[in-house]
């Protein structure tokens, strides 16, 4: 049986120096702050972000929510931005998507200063990245590259497939594999022979979205499965995008859902929006004014 990659454990490791080191910041007079808009009454969107509110709290991060009504207008969106870019106590600005469909959810998230963007969304921030350079990563493909390291799962050389292409995971994820030395296949619903591609993976990274699409045979003995996938099945069980149990008989190391990578997105949100504070501390202790 494969050896559990236990994001939560991981995950509580990282939040204890987290917390230290907000703990140094305070007694510099700097107090990290997070700014957490939800535009809209999302079932799901309500409880990710009570989650993430709670975990700036028990790391000492101040985080202030903005709830707007679902048809709140495009220009009242943006000027609620404006104001938090330039607010002096806020480090971070969350935007909880998806946004209502009125919404221009790429002008939204252009608004955000990408000195505040700790999502890792805003062009800017994804260009640093995709150039190797960069300053904050999305919070889900940092997380895997993070339990990736923890577990000693060195990239060098190795065969890492990719199922899904989306800007917050499958894209951002391939770049960082491939600073990593990997060779990097990302596939898609328009992929041909799926099963083929994926029994060629080292690593396997699911992020379709679709309740075990992945079949456990289709997995290489002795690959390392990170199942990025959250589905709510039947008696609202959660399963991920791989067929688990199978999967687990084949692979050296699987992430589980829940308990895998979902546990690490909030924490390396948190990182992020510590590692701006910094910067924030840096650029008043040398002068420099904060970027708009």
């Amino acid at each position: 049986m494969a050896i559990i990659i236990d994001g939560k454990a991981t995950a509580q490791k990282i939040r204890a120096e987290i917390t230290s080191e907000v703990k140094q910041l305070v007694t510099e007079g700097m107090q990290p702050g997070l700014a957490v808009v939800l535009v809209g009454d999302n079932p799901a969107s309500k409880v990710y972000v009570t989650m993430k509110e709670k975990a700036c709290c028990d790391v000492g991060i101040f985080s202030d929510e903005y709830t707007l009504p679902a048809d709140t207008g495009e220009n009242e969106l943006l000027s609620l931005i404006d104001r938090l870019n330039n607010d002096e106590k806020i480090h971070g600005i969350l935007v909880q998507l998806p946004l209502p469909k009125h919404i221009n959810e790429a002008k939204v998230l252009e608004a955000i200063s990408p000195a505040k963007d700790v999502d890792g969304f805003h062009p800017y921030n994804v260009g640093r990245l995709v150039l190797g350079k960069p300053t904050f990563r999305p919070c889900t493909p940092y997380g895997i590259m993070v339990l990736l390291k923890e577990y000693g799962i060195d990239l060098t050389g190795k065969e890492v497939v990719i199922v899904g292409r989306s800007n917050i995971v499958g894209k951002p994820v391939a770049f960082m594999c491939l600073q990593q030395h990997a060779t990097v296949t990302i596939c898609h619903t328009r992929t041909v022979d799926l099963p083929a591609k994926i029994g060629m993976a080292d690593i396997l990274i699911a992020a379709a979205g679709r309740p075990e699409v992945i079949r456990g045979e289709w997995i290489k003995e002795g690959a390392v499965v990170i199942d990025v996938g959250v589905n709510r099945i039947a008696e609202k069980k959660l399963v991920g995008d791989v067929e688990f149990e199978t999967a687990a008989r084949r692979a050296s190391h699987i992430t589980p859902v829940p308990g895998g990578v979902g546990p690490m997105t909030i924490t390396m949100l948190l990182q992020n929006t510590l590692l701006s504070a910094k910067m924030s501390l840096a650029k008043k202790q040398t002068g420099q004014e904060e970027p708009s």
